[in-house]
């Protein structure tokens, strides 16, 4: 008698499986959020165009005056050291190999071992020791007399006029604002200051650089 085979049970059907959806968020700004940040953006630039203005141009007179004062001390302690002739002249072609007095001095300057004392470039042996291209954009330089130059003898003395010609003894540094009162109460111009001995000094003071441009008979700008 044959055995009786039992039915394989029916397999249950498998529930469907539903797709996750993650949700992701959206990140940016809101119209009114862009309208907010426009307007702080507007109100720091409105505020903080005009002091960047000033602090540059402040920057640039700073360098000026400094850059010419320390040609100076360069050139006294130089002539001391080297017991020889050192100038400073207002240069035209400054930053060339074959550098020379002549021209103004917002064209550049140069610092030369001068041996023969004649205000001039002439040899090997009269070597540049720094070199100045012309004045920053909007610096303006007023020369008392229209001096082009300043000698130092052996001694680090000053030799005062050379050959008849007028030595430098104040310069005005200014650009656009003129003599007005900057930040810190001084003036927003620079009074350079040399003695006949070669002693240079820079000043701020708004009453000293009137009373310099009144005996230059110049304004500045």
């Amino acid at each position: 008698m044959a055995t009786a085979r039992p039915i394989a049970a029916e397999a249950a059907p498998q529930p469907a499986k539903i797709a996750c959806v993650k949700n992701k968020n959206q990140s940016g700004f809101t119209l009114y959020e862009l309208l907010i940040t426009l307007m702080i953006v507007g109100v720091v630039l409105l505020l903080g165009l005009p002091n960047l203005a000033g602090f540059t141009q402040n920057s640039r007179m700073t360098s000026t005056a400094n850059d010419l004062h320390a040609a100076f001390h360069l050139a006294r302690t130089e002539a001391a050291r080297a017991k020889t002739n050192i100038t400073i002249c207002a240069s035209a072609n400054s930053m060339d190999a074959a550098a020379n007095c002549g021209g103004t001095w917002d064209q550049g300057f140069i610092v030369f071992v001068d041996e023969d004392g004649d205000l001039s470039r002439a040899g090997a042996t009269e070597t540049v020791l720094r070199a100045h291209p012309s004045a920053r954009t909007g610096v303006i330089l007023a020369i008392a007399n229209d001096a082009t130059y300043f000698s130092y003898a052996s001694t680090g003395l000053g030799r005062g006029d050379v050959g008849g010609l007028p030595a430098m003894t104040q310069a005005i540094i200014c650009d656009e604002r003129g003599n007005i009162k900057a930040a810190g109460g001084n003036s927003a111009a620079r009074l350079f200051v040399t003695t006949p001995l070669g002693r240079a000094t820079i000043l701020r003071d708004m009453d000293l650089i009137d009373g310099a441009l009144t005996a230059m008979g110049k304004t500045c700008p």
